[in-house]
């Protein structure tokens, strides 16, 4: 019976030889440098790094709005279907216009830009181009035109104007010439009644004080007015004024 139980304690001796070490848990308690110290004493309500700590609720609170807000469907029909109507028909607008477009890159206004040329404008002229009319035009052409226009130039001599013949109606420039006192100075007598109405009635069937001073002429004025055209004497009818007349012969003059 001791056979067995030598084998077993031999068994035993070789099972702890292989088995390997383990290191002992109570090693470096005590130790500053050790690892396996106990972390050192926090606040309440903060963490490690001294930072507040959230509360768990909080926590749970915004991480379910979130949660919903992502969870939440999206809009169908209603406002979303009239949006997306309005694009497609803006789309539809743009690629319609653009089709339409000639094919040229659109132009940016700006001042550093040089300005585009114009191609076939017929209502812009070329004069001012060198490259333009010299490529139609030479030193000969130009001779050749000068002498043309030399050729068809043509000097009128002024000859004296004819003399009005009498017979007709009377002449107010000739008769403003013929004059020289202002509008307003009396020089004819005027008598009758009320000649102030009689004059602003009968002024008011001429259109034109031009019109009524030669009417007053061919009734007999200066010296006679049977209308009453000429209330003040002056020899003018209806406010008529020579002054214009003869400023334009002065005028002439110089």
């Amino acid at each position: 019976m001791r056979v067995p139980a030598i084998l077993v304690a031999v068994s035993a001796i070789a099972l702890v030889a292989c088995s390997p070490q383990v290191p002992d848990s109570a090693a470096g308690v005590g130790d500053a440098t050790s690892p396996f110290n106990a972390p050192p004493e926090v606040e309440a309500g903060r963490t490690l790094n001294g930072d507040p700590l959230v509360p768990a609720t909080q926590i749970s609170d915004e991480s379910t709005a979130t949660n919903t807000n992502w969870q939440q469907p999206r809009p169908s029909g209603g406002a979303a279907a009239s949006a997306n109507d309005d694009i497609a028909r803006e789309t539809a607008a743009a690629l319609s216009a653009a089709g339409q477009n000639s094919g040229r890159a659109p132009l940016e206004a700006s001042p550093s830009n040089p300005a585009p040329a114009l191609v076939g404008n017929p209502n812009l002229s070329d004069e001012n181009s060198f490259e333009a009319v010299s490529a139609r035009q030479t030193i000969e052409s130009d001779a050749e035109r000068i002498a043309r226009q030399r050729a068809q130039y043509q000097v009128v001599t002024p000859t004296a104007v004819p003399d009005r013949p009498e017979d007709l109606a009377p002449n107010i420039v000739r008769y403003a010439l013929s004059t020289s006192n202002p509008r307003g100075q009396r020089i004819y007598s005027r008598t009758g009644i009320n000649l102030q109405a009689r004059s602003a009635r009968n002024c008011a069937e001429y259109p034109s004080a031009d019109l009524a001073q030669t009417a007053f002429l061919e009734m007999g004025g200066p010296k006679r007015d049977r209308k009453a055209l000429d209330p003040d004497g002056d020899g003018y009818a209806c406010g008529w004024d020579p002054a214009p007349f003869r400023a334009a012969v002065r005028a002439a003059g110089n």
